[in-house]
């Protein structure tokens, strides 16, 4: 009779089906979650008489939030990491050990960048393009959503650790239960309370309070494995988890940066049609986390798969988890592209029904998700960095993209004759260097080698 594997060992079954496992709850909480973040912009462009300021006013703060999000991924990508590698080695002491740091150090970055946020909201949102006609509707949302930082920061950064110890469902649930109450509340607030922005930002608060309290239970309770029960700070494992986590937090400080230097370029170039680049940008933003999320999912899920079989030495199952991982992202990469391609203007009307914006995004959406299927690369790249303890390639490609490529084109092309659709192109030219540049590295500096090693069987020495 076959012995059933402990909850979170990864070292046994077929790698396809111990992924999708992982992978179909998560990314049904990333769906939730992401559809959640933007189901406050559908409502928003919809609001009577306001809805292109209010959205593009949204859209300015989303650099800020992006901001937020990176620390959540600062204590959550080199913990998790952390955490599968010491229980595939069979240490859950230390395993706890770090769950207790992250969330700690969690916390800490919460508080401090809550009183960081509101001290500088004004002139920070005013560089971001935000005048005096959108900049009431920016400080509505703003003011209100940076009280929720620490419930933002919970339930995003402390959630992969549940996914982490195999527990992928309730990771899911921790999403669904702020997005019910999220959709619930937001229509209440925007519109039968007359409240608009504000109210979709109270909405997430309250929304993201719920989804904080179910992962500190569960993380506290009797059905996790590892078990939080104190506040808990070393350096030297804070160092660690800070090395490893630096890489997705500099993903979204970097998109948080770009996002900020995309619309003062758009507010230049744009003239007397910036608000409603802008407006588009705001758009295409919203699409591209909903078509990012599925594949986000997927690739997280394979991370603490490779982790803990790379802590316990079985390479050969590392190897097939990178090529399945990679194989998927590009089938549904390639899928998400034709759609964006082929049906823009459906997609956009989701998010507003000016006419005139819609007609305004449609070429710029088109531009900006022209290489979008590249993407598969640079986010398996990016996880297997991270998921193999290569925190140095990681943190270079994070910045690649976005700082080396994406920054410098964007203050360029405009001035080539492209005018506003050198904004566009910037990006899309990145996802294509980027992309090619981050796979192709992953492949010779750490996939190579570790097929190598599933052969010899030997230490690895990367």
């Amino acid at each position: 009779m076959a012995i059933k594997a402990p909850k979170g060992d990864f070292s046994k079954g077929s790698i396809p089906s111990t992924v999708m496992k992982l992978a179909i709850p998560v990314i049904l909480a990333e769906l939730v979650q992401v559809f959640y973040n933007v189901v406050d912009r559908m409502y928003i462009g919809h609001i009577p008489g306001s809805g292109t300021q209010s959205l593009t006013g949204v859209g300015i703060v989303l650099p800020i939030i992006t901001f937020i999000t990176a620390f959540a991924n600062l204590c959550s990508y080199g913990g998790t990491t952390l955490c599968a590698i010491a229980r595939g080695e069979k240490d859950d002491e230390s395993a706890v050990k770090i769950l207790e740091n992250a969330f700690t150090l969690l916390v800490l970055c919460a508080l401090i960048l809550t009183v960081l946020i509101y001290a500088v909201r004004k002139p920070v949102l005013t560089v971001l393009g935000a005048d005096s006609e959108i900049l009431p509707y920016s400080l509505d949302y703003l003011d209100i959503y940076v009280i929720g930082t620490v419930f933002v920061m919970i339930s995003l950064g402390m959630n992969s650790y549940i996914t982490m110890q195999g527990f992928s469902v309730v990771g899911m649930w921790t999403v669904l239960i702020g997005a019910i109450i999220n959709i619930i509340l937001d229509p209440i607030f925007i519109f039968i309370l007359h409240m608009g922005v504000r109210g979709a930002a109270i909405a997430t608060v309250i929304a993201q309070f719920f989804s904080a309290a179910w992962v500190v239970v569960f993380l506290t309770g009797k059905q996790a494995p590892l078990r939080m029960r104190r506040l808990y700070l070393n350096l030297k494992t804070t160092g660690q988890i800070l090395q490893l986590g630096v890489s997705g937090f500099t993903f979204k400080v970097t998109n948080s940066i770009t996002q900020g230097l995309v619309t003062s370029t758009l507010r230049l170039y744009g003239g007397a049609m910036g608000t409603l680049y802008i407006g588009s940008m705001s758009i295409i933003n919203s699409i591209r986390e909903v078509t990012m999320q599925p594949v986000t999912g997927f690739t997280e899920a394979a991370k603490p798969v490779m982790s803990y079989n790379y802590g316990a030495k079985e390479y050969g199952r590392v190897s097939k988890t990178i090529g399945f991982m990679l194989t998927g992202s590009l089938l549904y990469n390639t899928l998400a592209w034709a759609a964006m391609m082929l049906i823009p203007s459906l997609l956009i009307s989701i998010f507003t029904d000016d006419p005139l914006l819609i007609q305004t995004c449609v070429p710029c959406m088109r531009i900006y998700f022209c290489a979008y299927f590249m993407m598969s690369f640079q986010s398996g790249g990016q996880n297997t960095f991270v998921a193999l303890k290569h925190p140095k390639y990681a943190v270079f490609f994070s910045m690649f993209r976005k700082v080396i490529l994406v920054v410098p084109l964007t203050l360029l092309l405009p001035r080539t004759g492209l005018g506003v659709n050198g904004v566009f192109w910037a990006e899309a030219i990145s996802q294509a260097v980027g992309g090619f540049c981050c796979g192709s590295t992953m492949y010779f500096k750490v996939w190579r080698p570790i097929i190598k090693l599933s052969r010899q069987d030997t230490t690895p020495s990367l």
